[in-house]
């Protein structure tokens, strides 16, 4: 496409699910934690040696100390059109938002929790909040007009119509 087009799509629920039994993030602690154990796996183990790296953590688990972590997004191409689907439990589906750029689709999310507790003379106020955005680009051009995203149990599906010129074609040999 020669002209940039962006294009929101609205989500829509299937059966409404609460976010009870998730626990709340708390960034400067659970950030702190996160570089404790990070570092204690980086430096506090004995190497047998240096070109040894066996025991370095891998990325993906070097983020999880932190908390934080990125929704996994699958995209499944099929004949008439692309699915994509994103775990992000804990989300309202008012909190999400869904854009097509050409053919890159962004998803963002943000969460956010306060929880009071007074007994007596204890007093305890936490807030917290995360969000997150993730980038994908279709493996070809799709009807944005068409496009339907539905919010079910944590699971976000993102169903893209192809457009006629992306569509799979079998090719005869001859």
């Amino acid at each position: 496409m020669n002209t940039e087009t962006k294009q929101n799509i609205p989500v829509t629920s299937g059966k409404e699910s609460s976010a009870t039994g998730l626990s709340a993030l708390h960034p400067i602690a659970d950030l702190e934690r996160g570089i404790e154990r990070a570092f204690d796996r980086l430096f506090g183990r004995r190497r047998s040696s240096l070109t040894s790296w066996a025991d370095f953590p891998v990325a993906d688990k070097f983020f999880e100390d932190f908390e934080v972590r990125l929704p996994s997004l699958d995209v499944v191409d099929r004949d008439n059109d692309i699915l994509v689907r994103a775990e992000i439990p804990g989300i309202d589906k008012k909190d999400i938002d869904i854009s097509l750029t050409d053919n890159l689709l962004t998803v963002k999310g943000q969460s956010s929790s306060e929880k009071k507790e007074e007994k007596g003379d204890y007093h305890r106020h936490e807030i917290s909040s995360s969000s997150f955005a993730r980038a994908v680009t279709l493996p070809g051009a799709v009807d944005s007009t068409k496009a339907n995203a539905t919010l079910k149990d944590g699971i976000l599906e993102i169903t893209l119509p192809k457009l006629e010129s992306s569509k799979r074609r079998n090719i005869a040999v001859q």
